[in-house]
Order: structure tokens, then C-alpha cells, then sequence
């Protein structure tokens, strides 16, 4: 209804408060529902019929749609109040703003779908919609460029699962979720390729290394506000996606908690690498949630060698860390992305070489972004260290109980997710110590404005519930195996009793260290006031001019780790060194292709254009041949339907 009011009003002021008041009242609603049924454990369902052939328009709420339907309505409700004072003023964004409740609305219906056909036209709606919002500022050719990336991406993944459902409709003879999960007759080979299918598209559509090359382009193209749903909450029904086919295939067999796993370590290694080397604030964040991702993938893939294997514990804590981490992302990286939209409007740049001293201009944002990069890096007492806490303790399970190449993958997966820590909280270290701290490097840049409650109150609102979650992770213990029902069978009788107190122990740990951490910023602002607050420029080495030239920059701060890493970041320097003892000028600057789109995907699509730039040389020019040819297309397709059927 919200969107279709906006697309009839004609004033700006009147659009702008529809549409986020509209998306906050649906956000409000909708999570009522998927409380109670997350809470109980109970299943909803409701058959629309099929008003044309062949769709059959029916949904459903189990305890897996209801996990990740809170996290939209609770990410959509809170972006939506944010949206209200971001909006103000953005006449380039007005255009696309319908798109905004739409997209939320086809979010919810591809978790909540229950027919194969109805599934993929809400998966279409939801990819139009925010490739609408990615291009909402269309002129600019950067943001043109990452639309059409982002198009052929997840067009590319939607014909992957268009054949996933149409093999699966051959087999059971119904696109019904409820006939496939009860079929159970498939051939190994058969079950194989629907999980590879299954992995690549909803992959691309989580961003899963190597597929994730849409995301690095569209995130810092799109409005910040629109960048903190996708990246906190549209990405995770790609992993809604794979949990979801994972429940059609039957039992699994080893290789693809294995193929997980090793997908996962990947992703979460090489996203961290490539944060670390940026210097776009929000690509950086982009290429995080590919790490994140990484993470959740490592988990599922460790659970399910433990439903191989039959071992409960590592499914639980494999499923259960992955399943934690989904939520604490989605918070986490959504105050990120907020955060980084409040900066970016204070200084009209993404650039991190060009920021410094932020906290001083926005330090309430500051505050606040500082608290959620800390909580994405995995450091305890925050809630992002809770979930990585789950896994690794899963994969030390593993290590001990698994045998063969498993043994092989746990052990990766520990130095993997260890390794991850260290570069991601490089990565945030920079951008706290480059764009925050230190002194302004262009005052001409910053604009001082008074954040409005509708700004910072989201970012407190996301920061309030993360700090729940790291105080109280076993109140969220309980909801994470409901969710698990699928996967009752493999993980009873319940070992989760040692987990809920282990869980319930950390969280009163985390509660003393908070409550300590407070005692000494409180005496430090004592101290402050009882002796008087003193002004002083940054330490400078003893040298008593400093310019913000003599602050490190992006670049420089991750120089020294991008050398290690060189041979897999694909790094290229331009220097200009210094060549007198008194040198005029010297300059340093570094650049990282991702490998993926280097090495992979161009290639392929010169191929495939150089392929079909042979057709052109044959493409009639009259409007007659072309709607002859759809026509002859159209009857071939006729005529294989008859014979051989979809």
C-alpha cells in the first residue's frame, strides 16, 4: 500500500513520510507473527489457489522463514526511521522511493513462499526492485556501471534456480515446498546437481566468493539506507535459500558439508583481505559482509558433516553459529552501513584518504560506529565474538571426532577464522584510525550539522539489541533450535543443556567486562572534572607543527599486510619516491582488482561477447525478421513442451 500511495503523490514531504511510515507500521505487523511463531514452534500456512496455471500462490511461516522474517522486519522497521531524516532533501532518490516498500514486502514473500513458481516471480520482484534502488542516482555512469553488473548477477543466478525447480518438478510432478521436502527418492547424481545449482544461485545472491562480484559495485552505489537492507538483510535469503533447498534433497552426503566449508574458509579469507586493502568506506564494508558470509557458509558446511558423520554436537554448534550470526550481521553490519551514510553526508565523500577527526565533528556516530566495528570483528564481549565463539568450538569438536579430509577442513577453518579476525580488525582499525581519529585533513569537506534523532536513534536502537544478545546469548539459544527442527533427528537426544550454560557463562562474563569497561570510562571522566579538561594536539614526536600530512592514510596503514598478501590481492603500485635530500614531491598511491572479476568473469564475458558478436554480423534489420524469429523461438518451445514436457 506504501508503495503504490507514493507513486500517486505529488508532494515530496508527503511521499517521504508515507513511505517510511508505511514500511515502519508493515515492519511493526509482521514481526508480531513471526514471534509467536518462532516462540512456539508452530507453523503457519495459508493456499491463496492458483489464480493462473500453474501458480499457486501459497505461503507459509515455520520456525526457518520466521528466524530470518524478524531480522528483515526489525532491520526494514528500524532503516525505515532512518530513511526519514535521510531522505530529506534527496530529490535525486524520490524517484525510485516506491521500490523501497516493495522490496521489503518481496523479501518477506520469498522467505514465506511455499511454491517453487510463486518463489522464483517473488525472487524476480526482489532483484527488479533493488537493482531499481541501486540505480536510484542513474546519472552518474559509476552507479550505472554497478546496476548493470548487478542485473546480469542476479539474472544469471535466477536462470540457475529456475533450473533447480524445474528438475525438482520433473522428479515430484508439484513446484509445493511441502511435496518436495516429502518426496525423498532422489538419485545421489540428481541430488548433487540440485545442491550445486542450489549453492551457486542463492550463493550469488549472498555473495559467496567467488560469486560476490556484484556486491563490491552495487553497495557503494546505492543510498546508504538502501545499502544497510541489502547488505544486512537481502543478502541472508541467499543463505535462507540454501538452508531452504537444503530440506528438499534428503540426507546429505559428505562432500557438500565439505564443499560448504571449504567455500566458506575462501570467502571469509579473501573478503577480509580485500576490506583491508580499500579505500572506498562503503566497498570496505561491502567486501566485509562477503567475510561475514564466509562465516555463516563455514558453519552450515560443518553442520551438515555433522549430520554426515552423526555428530549432534558439531551440528548444533556448526548450525547454531551460523544460524547467531545471521542476526548479529544483520545488526551489526546495518548500524555500519547507517553509520557510514551519516559520515558520507557529512563529508560528501567516500574516500577515506580524505577524512580524519570525525569523531570531534559526529561523535556520537563515532561512538557508535567504533561499537559496531567492533562487534563485526569478533571481539569479545560484543555479540559478533558469541556467534565465532560457536564455531570455533564446533570445529574443535570436529578435529576430534571427524576423520579423513574433515579433520583437514576444521583445521583450516580454525586458522581461517583466526586469520579473518586479524585482517577485518586491521581493516576497522583503519577506517577508525584514518577517518575518525586524528586530526581533519580537509576542512573544506566537512560540513557541521546536528544529527537528527531520526539518525542516530536506529543506529542506538541496533546497538541497544546487540548488547542484549552479547549480555543474554542464551535467551536467543532456544529460538536457534526451533529453527533447527529439520535437523531434530541428527541432533537428539538434546546435548544443548552443556551449550546453553557454556553460553549463559560468557554472556555474565561479557556482562562484568561491559560493567568494568563503564567503571573506567566513568573514572576517567572524573578525572576529567575534578582536574580540568586539557586541549593538545595529536603526539606528534616531538615535532611541534603537525600537519594531517604526517597522519598515515588508508593506503599506508595496510601497506605493510597487502605486501604479504600480494600474490593473492592482485596489487599495483604507483610510486613516486623521493630523490634528493630535501624532495619536492613523492607520491604513493596502491590499487586491488578483485581476482575474481579479473581472472574469472571478464574473461568469460569477453568470450561470450566475442562468441555472439559473430550473430551480429547476420541480425536482419527489419522489425519484421526480428518478431518472426521471437515467433519461430516461441514454436520451438511449444512443440518441446509437448513432446518432452518442462
Amino acid at each position: 500500500m506504501a508503495a503504490v500511495l507514493v507513486s500517486l503523490l505529488k508532494n515530496q514531504d508527503a511521499k517521504r513520510r508515507c513511505c517510511c511510515g508505511g514500511v515502519f507500521v508493515g515492519s511493526v505487523l509482521g514481526l508480531i507473527p513471526s514471534i509467536q511463531v518462532l516462540a512456539s514452534g508452530r507453523s503457519l500456512a495459508q493456499n491463496f489457489g492458483a489464480p493462473i496455471p500453474s501458480l499457486n500462490i501459497s505461503l507459509g511461516v515455520d520456525p526457518l522463514s520466521a528466524f530470518f522474517l524478524i531480522a528483515i522486519f526489525v532491520l526494514s522497521g528500524v532503516i525505515a526511521l532512518y530513511s526519514l531524516g535521510y531522505l530529506k532533501g534527496q530529490n535525486t532518490l524520490f524517484g525510485s522511493l516506491p521500490f523501497f516498500p516493495l522490496l521489503i514486502l518481496a523479501m518477506a514473500a520469498v522467505v514465506m513462499a511455499r511454491d517453487g513458481f510463486f518463489f522464483l516471480i517473488c525472487w524476480e520482484v526482489m532483484s527488479l526492485a533493488s537493482f531499481f534502488l541501486v540505480t536510484s542516482e542513474h546519472e552518474i555512469r559509476e552507479v550505472r556501471h554497478a546496476g548493470w553488473i548487478y542485473l546480469i548477477a542476479t539474472h544469471l543466478a535466477t536462470a540457475l534456480l529456475m533450473a533447480f525447480f524445474v528438475l525438482l518438478f520433473k522428479q515430484v510432478g508439484s513446484f509445493s515446498f511441502y511435496d518436495f521436502a516429502s518426496f525423498g527418492a532422489l538419485s545421489p547424481r540428481l541430488a548433487g546437481v540440485l545442491f550445486l545449482l542450489a549453492v551457486v544461485g542463492f550463493g550469488t545472491k549472498a555473495g559467496i566468493f567467488p560469486f560476490h562480484v556484484w556486491l563490491p559495485h552495487a553497495h557503494p552505489a546505492a543510498p546508504s539506507y538502501i545499502s544497510a537492507l541489502m547488505s544486512a538483510v537481502m543478502i541472508k535469503t541467499g543463505i535462507y535459500g540454501i538452508l531452504r533447498a537444503l530440506t528438499f534433497l534428503g540426507a546429505p552426503p559428505l562432500w557438500w558439508g565439505e564443499v560448504l566449508l571449504g567455500l566458506g574458509i575462501l570467502s571469509s579469507v579473501l573478503g577480509a583481505l580485500y576490506a583491508l586493502v580499500q579505500k572506498d568506506l562503503k566497498k570496505l564494508l561491502a567486501y566485509s559482509s562477503v567475510e561475514n558470509i564466509g562465516i555463516i557458509v563455514m558453519g552450515i558446511g560443518l553442520g551438515l558433516i555433522g549430520v554426515t558423520r552423526q555428530e549432534s554436537i558439531t551440528t548444533l554448534l556448526g548450525f547454531g553459529g551460523a544460524l547467531l550470526h545471521v542476526w548479529n550481521h544483520a545488526l551489526l553490519k546495518g548500524g555500519l552501513f547507517l553509520g557510514a551514510g551519516i559520515i558520507v553526508h557529512v563529508t560528501h565523500t567516500r574516500i577515506l584518504e580524505r577524512m580524519g577527526g570525525l569523531i570531534k565533528i559526529i561523535p556520537t556516530t563515532g561512538g557508535l560506529f567504533i561499537f559496531a566495528a567492533l562487534g563485526i570483528v569478533g571481539l569479545p564481549p560484543l555479540n559478533g565474538f558469541i556467534s565465532e565463539w560457536l564455531l570455533y568450538q564446533g570445529l574443535f569438536h570436529g578435529i576430534q571426532s571427524f576423520t579423513g579430509f574433515s579433520i583437514f577442513l576444521s583445521i583450516a577453518g580454525i586458522v581461517g577464522i583466526a586469520l579473518t579476525g586479524g585482517l577485518i580488525l586491521a581493516a576497522f582499525t583503519k577506517v577508525i584510525g584514518v577517518a575518525l581519529l586524528g586530526e581533519p585533513r580537509d576542512q573544506t569537506l566537512y560540513e557541521r550539522k546536528k544529527s537528527s534523532w531520526t539518525h542516530t536513534f536506529p543506529l542506538i536502537g541496533l546497538a541497544a539489541i546487540s548488547l542484549s544478545i552479547a549480555i543474554f546469548p542464551q535467551a536467543v539459544w532456544p529460538w536457534i533450535i526451533a529453527t533447527l527442527q529439520p535437523y531434530h533427528a541428527f541432533i537428539l537426544p538434546d546435548p544443548t543443556a552443556n551449550i546453553f550454560l557454556s553460553l549463559r557463562f560468557i554472556g555474565s562474563l561479557g556482562f562484568i567486562l561491559l560493567i568494568f569497561c563503564a567503571g573506567l570510562i566513568l573514572l576517567h571522566r572524573f578525572r576529567i572534572v575534578k582536574l580540568g579538561e586539557k586541549q593538545s594536539v595529536t603526539w606528534d614526536c616531538g615535532y611541534r607543527a603537525p600537519s594531517p600530512r604526517m597522519q598515515y592514510s588508508a593506503s599506508s596503514f595496510a601497506e605493510s599486510l597487502a605486501v604479504i598478501f600480494r600474490g593473492l590481492l592482485k596489487l599495483d603500485w604507483n610510486i613516486k619516491k623521493p630523490t634528493a635530500l630535501f624532495p619536492a614531491t613523492a607520491q604513493f598511491s596502491e590499487y586491488s582488482e578483485d581476482r575474481a572479476e579479473a581472472n574469472l568473469f571478464r574473461p568469460l564475458f569477453a568470450s561470450v561477447a566475442n562468441l555472439f558478436a559473430m550473430t551480429r554480423k547476420v541480425q536482419p534489420t527489419r522489425i519484421q525478421w526480428h518478431l518472426g524469429l521471437i515467433f519461430m523461438v516461441l514454436l520451438l518451445l511449444f512443440f518441446w513442451e509437448v513432446w518432452f514436457g518442462i
